[in-house]
């Protein structure tokens, strides 16, 4: 089963960054992955994703509107950069290219 973490965020942390959140997740479990994510919003870090949590991830998607706190962690993985407004608007398309990377690469 694919396994995708996210942290989103936007400038002013706030609805965008939740309204992201959820299409993601939404939109992965339509394709029945496992989906966690992170906000970063006004109020702070929410949901932070732990150690394990991204170890375990097929691919990482970071909004890129502004700066996510600790990227860092994601060194290593596959990461997926995108504007929040995508996320929102767009999320299933999303998961449809990476599916598509994910079957590229396993192949």
């Amino acid at each position: 089963m694919t396994n995708i973490v996210a942290v989103t965020a936007c400038p002013s942390g706030v609805a965008h960054t939740y309204m992201a959140a959820e299409a993601i997740e939404a939109a992965a479990k339509a394709k029945g992955w496992e989906c966690s994510v992170e906000t970063q919003g006004s109020i702070g870090i929410e949901n932070e994703l732990s150690k394990q949590q991204i170890e375990e991830a097929d691919i990482v998607i970071l909004t890129k509107d502004i700066d996510i706190k600790n990227a860092d962690r994601f060194a290593t993985k596959t990461v997926v950069r995108i504007g929040v407004s995508d996320a929102v608007k767009r999320a299933a398309e999303v998961m449809d290219k990476i599916e598509a990377h994910l079957a590229s690469t396993a192949a």
